[in-house]
C-alpha cells in the first residue's frame, strides 16, 4: 500500500467514528486545582494539540482536609501523667477526622470506643462512627484512652478529661464552636462518657499549662450502651464506678441508647442515669430497643438499633447543637380567613437546616394565641410556619379529626426577629393551604 492509500485509509477510518478521534492525558495545576486536559484531534490530516481546563468535581476531596484525616495528636506531647512506659498503650491521644469546609457545621464530637477498659474497639466503635459524623458536616476524634490491667479507669478519665480540654483549646485550628463539643461512647466507653460529664471542671485558671486552663465540661452527651451505675456494673463490676449518683444540675443535656436485650450490661444503666437527669432538671432523651446486642456500635444493616444515630441527628437539631445562633422566645396570634384559630398546633421550621425547630399547641381559650419559651424557641431569621388547625369544637372528636394527618395544615412564611410577635394569617382563598 502506497503511502497516499495508508493516509487516505487512515483518513477515511477517522471520518467514520464522527470525523475524529479524541486522546487525552490529564494533570493538575499546582495553584488552583484546575484539571487540565491535553487534546490531539485530527483535522483535515494534521494532528492538532489543544489545551483544556476542567473545573475539579464538587465532590473531590478537600487536600487539606484529606491530608489531615487520621492525624494522631498526642494528649500530652511531653509525657502523659501516670505513664508506666512508652509504648503505644502508654501515650492516650485523639485521631482528627473533620469534614469537608463546605459541609463543616461547627458541631464537634469527641468519640470513647467500648471494650470493657481492657482494649479499644476503635473500628466499628470509633472510626465508623467517625466518618458517619463527617458525612452530617460534624467535626470527630476518635480518643485512645489508657485502659487495664496497666491503668485503672481513674486514668482513663483523666485521659477523657484531657481530650476534652484540648479540642476545646484548638477550636479555631480546627473549625469548630468550642461551645458545641460533645462524647459519644460505647459500653466502657459510655462509662467513661458520664464520667467526664459528672466529673468535668472550668478549668484550673493557674495552671501552667495553658490546655489545663480550658474547660472539660462536654456540651452534651451521648452515651451508647453505657456502664452507668455502681449498683449492677455489668460483667467487670471492679472497672466501674457510679456515675449516675454524681449527676447533678450541671450535668450535661444527654442522649442515651440502649437495648432491652442487652444481656452484658443491662438497659437500666441507661434508666439510672436518665432518671438521675431528670431528677435534676437536665434535658435528656432515651432510647431502648427491643433488639440490638451489646457491641453493635451504630447498629450498621439492624431496622431497629441501626435507628439511633438518625435519631440523634434530630436531636441535636431540636436542642441548637448544630448552630451557633441563640434561641429566642416568641409570641404569636393565628388567624383563619379572619377569625382566631381554636385548637392548633404551630411548628416553625427554619429555613437553615442545622437551625433547631420550634412547635407549640395552642388551646381553644387562648383566642389564636400562642408563645414558645426560649429553651424550646427558633433561632431568628427566615421560618415556614405550619399551622395544623385540629378544630373549634368540644369536643374536637365530633369534627372527625382524631390526629394530626387528619388536620388542616397552613404554611406562611415569617421572619422570626428578637421582641417581634409574630402574625400568623392565612386563608382559604390565598392559596397556602397545603394538607
Amino acid at each position: 500500500m502506497t503511502r497516499e492509500l495508508r493516509r487516505k485509509s487512515a483518513y477515511e477510518l477517522v471520518a467514520w467514528i464522527r470525523g475524529w478521534v479524541l486522546l487525552c492525558r490529564l494533570t493538575r495545576c499546582s495553584k488552583c486545582g484546575t484539571v487540565i486536559v491535553f487534546r490531539w484531534t485530527l483535522a483535515n490530516e494534521l494532528w492538532v494539540h489543544e489545551v483544556i481546563g476542567i473545573p475539579t468535581m464538587p465532590d473531590a476531596p478537600n487536600l487539606e482536609t484529606a491530608n489531615r484525616d487520621g492525624e494522631e495528636l498526642l494528649l500530652w506531647p511531653t509525657g502523659a501523667p501516670g505513664a508506666e512506659g512508652k509504648e503505644s498503650t502508654d501515650l492516650p491521644s485523639i485521631s482528627v477526622h473533620l469534614p469537608e469546609p463546605s459541609n463543616a457545621v461547627g458541631t464537634a464530637i469527641i468519640i470513647n470506643p467500648g471494650g470493657g477498659y481492657r482494649t479499644l474497639a476503635s473500628d466499628h466503635e470509633g472510626l465508623q462512627v467517625a466518618r458517619w459524623l463527617n458525612r452530617h458536616g460534624i467535626a470527630a476524634f476518635v480518643l485512645k484512652y489508657r485502659v487495664g490491667p496497666k491503668y485503672t479507669t481513674e486514668v482513663s478519665l483523666l485521659d477523657g478529661l484531657r481530650a476534652m480540654r484540648l479540642v476545646r483549646a484548638r477550636a479555631g485550628e480546627f473549625g469548630i464552636s468550642p461551645n458545641r463539643l460533645g462524647m459519644l461512647g460505647f459500653s466502657a466507653g459510655g462509662h467513661l462518657v458520664t464520667a467526664v460529664g459528672t466529673r468535668c471542671d472550668a478549668g484550673r485558671a493557674n495552671s501552667a499549662d495553658p490546655i489545663e486552663r480550658v474547660s472539660s465540661r462536654p456540651d452534651f452527651l451521648v452515651p451508647v450502651y453505657a456502664v452507668t451505675s455502681g449498683a449492677k456494673r455489668g460483667r467487670k463490676a471492679d472497672e466501674y464506678f457510679a456515675t449516675d449518683e454524681l449527676v447533678n444540675a450541671k450535668t450535661p443535656p444527654s442522649f442515651l441508647v440502649h437495648s432491652h436485650e442487652d444481656s452484658i450490661v443491662p438497659s437500666d444503666q441507661s434508666i439510672l442515669f436518665y432518671r438521675a437527669l431528670a431528677t435534676h432538671g437536665v434535658p435528656a432523651e432515651l432510647h431502648i430497643f427491643s433488639y440490638g446486642d451489646h457491641g453493635a456500635g451504630m447498629g450498621t444493616g439492624d431496622p431497629d438499633f441501626g435507628q439511633w444515630p438518625g435519631q440523634l441527628m434530630t436531636w441535636l437539631r431540636r436542642s441548637g447543637f448544630l448552630t451557633d445562633k441563640n434561641r429566642v422566645a416568641v409570641q404569636g396570634r393565628a388567624i383563619l380567613d379572619g377569625k382566631a384559630l381554636g385548637l392548633f398546633w404551630v411548628t416553625l421550621i427554619p429555613q437553615d437546616t442545622n437551625a433547631p425547630i420550634a412547635r407549640v399547641m395552642a388551646n381553644r381559650s387562648a383566642e389564636g394565641r400562642f408563645e414558645i419559651d426560649i429553651d424550646h424557641g427558633p433561632t431568628p431569621g427566615l421560618h415556614r410556619a405550619e399551622i395544623h388547625h385540629i378544630s373549634d369544637e368540644y369536643p374536637h372528636v365530633a369534627t372527625g379529626v382524631y390526629s394530626m394527618d387528619d388536620a388542616t395544615c397552613y404554611s406562611v412564611a415569617v421572619d422570626v426577629v428578637a421582641g417581634q410577635p409574630l402574625e400568623l394569617v392565612a386563608s382559604h382563598l390565598s392559596g397556602a393551604v397545603i394538607r
